[in-house]
């Protein structure tokens, strides 16, 4: 009876920039993402809860079709905002680029949060926690991944897996574990945060509105507001005036 040798997988360590992959560690991964646990296994426990069981297989499906449907999701970082990704679901896992000529992200720690939204409302529709895992270029995980995602992009050229591999970071995020939110169980607060700053402007011409641009509309109808104020002031000096006239005029008839 003989025994077949297998090798541990390793994939570069998540402390990587998305501008190009720079990580020292490595680490033992399964040669292709895992499927997302949502809830306890019942196959450790065969007495386990039937409405457990029922439930985290509603929060498998509920995933697995939220992931599906919609082609964004925000990734929460700690210490720093939540950043909108667009991904490609794959066997249990979101797989996104990022780095110059993509989408940017910063540099992920070993576990993120993921939100996703219902593609019906655009609303908050799931959060989960998930593990990240920076795939190596010329890895067959990577190689699948990034054809994959080059078949998803709008306006994909020839030569983007070439540039993906010297300049970009394709990332795995593997959610594990139950939600942290999910329909029926949402955090009190609604999750309102400021606009991210960004270098995004216009420096030259500006493309023509009808009727004017927001702000210009705005001072329009400041200057037409100010202006019928002014003329209702006006009306009502004058009314005053003709009454006080009025009254004099009945003073001295007596």
């Amino acid at each position: 009876m003989t025994e077949r040798a297998t090798e541990p997988v390793t994939e570069q360590g998540a402390g990587t920039s998305p501008e190009k992959g720079t990580g020292t560690g490595t680490e033992q991964v399964p040669s292709a993402p895992t499927a997302p646990r949502t809830g306890p296994s019942t196959q450790s426990d065969p007495q386990a809860d039937p409405q457990s069981a029922a439930a985290a297989a509603s929060a498998t499906a509920l995933l697995g079709e939220a992931m599906a449907k919609s082609g964004l999701l925000w990734i929460e970082v700690a210490d720093d905002r939540t950043w909108p990704a667009w991904h490609v679901w794959d066997d249990g896992a979101a797989l996104v680029v990022s780095g110059p000529g993509e989408q940017p992200l910063p540099w992920l720690p070993k576990e993120v949060r993921v939100i996703l939204r219902s593609k019906d409302t655009g609303g908050r529709l799931l959060t989960v926690r998930a593990h990240v895992h920076v795939l190596e270029p010329g890895t067959p995980e990577w190689q699948r991944a990034a054809e994959l995602l080059r078949a998803s992009r709008l306006n994909s050229v020839d030569d983007s897996l070439t540039r993906w591999a010297a300049e970009c970071t394709v990332t795995a995020l593997v959610p594990f574990d139950s939600p942290l939110e999910s329909p029926g169980a949402y955090a009190a607060h609604d999750h309102r945060e400021p606009p991210a700053r960004t270098a995004a402007t216009t420096t030259s011409w500006r493309p023509w509105h009808w009727g004017g641009r927001g702000e210009e509309k705005a001072e329009r109808k400041r200057v037409k507001d100010e202006a019928k104020a002014a003329r209702n002031a006006a009306k009502e000096r004058a009314k005053l005036r003709k009454k006080r006239q009025r009254r004099g005029t009945r003073r001295r008839g007596r």
